[in-house]
């Protein structure tokens, strides 16, 4: 999803070797919340949802997408929001995602 070439997205990738998962979402849920420790600049982006992809089944049916969100220049989550009536345990194949 880092990997679109959009405005942030190379001082975003530098941040994943810094970030680690400081929170879920819920108990069994696959969205999480980041913090990028200190070592790397921060990007000169928006806050909210940086980069975004459908997640589809095997069939090709969408079954949920996966955002990932910013703030203050800093990855902060990951967030698997899904269309089904089960949800998911983990975040998607990166094959399933689907960038737009």
């Amino acid at each position: 999803m880092l990997s679109s070439g959009a405005p942030g997205a190379r001082e975003y990738l530098a941040q994943l070797p810094y970030a680690r998962v400081v929170a879920t979402w819920a108990v069994g849920s696959p969205s999480v919340d980041l913090a990028v420790e200190p070592g790397v600049a921060p990007a000169a982006s928006m806050d909210g949802i940086f980069a975004s992809g459908e997640v589809s089944d095997r069939d090709g049916t969408p079954v949920g997408e996966v955002l990932l969100w910013v703030a203050g220049g800093w990855l902060s989550g990951i967030e698997y929001a899904w269309y089904t009536d089960e949800r998911p345990r983990s975040l998607p194949d990166p094959s399933r995602i689907h960038l737009p």
